[in-house]
């Protein structure tokens, strides 16, 4: 498979911008964009918040897995991952198959102000030290993120179509 026709899965911590990218760069490149929390959220017909009240984060994990490997058999999309999805061994090994794995990274500080108001992220809302959460989440997160990686895009600082050209480079080679 060439690497034009891969799919291009966007991985990295809540907050840091995956949705929003990849929205705009499946726009970008005439593609399918696909969220794996919606689909989630659509192929159960209940929130996140909801599953992880009911399952516990191991349920929720489950599901997740099962739309990975959904997922990745469509040909030439933008996938969308949640924060947690590099947890797992068996989603690791899917993301470095046959994909174009992009790791958005981003500053402490970044992700608080962007995760700030949202109310629909089960992991934030337990805690009562949201920058902590995150920085722990990070800490534990981070080795997994780098590992299935083809790319590390930095997104600090950076315009949305700064970034989505990044990654059109990127992924061209």
């Amino acid at each position: 498979m060439s690497k034009k026709a891969q799919s291009i899965v966007l991985v990295g911590p809540m907050g840091s911008g995956k949705t929003s990218v990849g929205r705009r760069l499946a726009c970008v490149l005439k593609r399918d964009f696909f969220d794996t929390d919606f689909e989630i959220v659509a192929r159960t017909g209940v929130s996140i918040d909801y599953i992880f009240d009911i399952e516990g984060e191991e349920g929720f994990r489950q599901r997740e897995v099962q739309m990975i490997k959904d997922l990745c058999k469509i040909p030439n999309v933008v996938i969308a991952t949640g924060g947690g999805v590099v947890i797992k061994e068996e989603n690791r090994a899917l993301l470095k198959s046959d994909v174009f794995v992009v790791y958005l990274s981003s500053g402490i500080e970044q992700l608080v102000k962007r995760t700030a108001k949202s109310k629909q992220r089960p992991l934030l809302e337990q805690s009562n030290d949201r920058e902590k959460t995150l920085q722990d989440l990070l800490n534990a997160r981070e080795g997994f993120y780098q590992e299935v990686a083809n790319v590390v895009i930095d997104t600090n600082g950076k315009k949305l179509y700064s970034i989505i050209n990044e990654i059109k480079k990127a992924a061209s080679k």
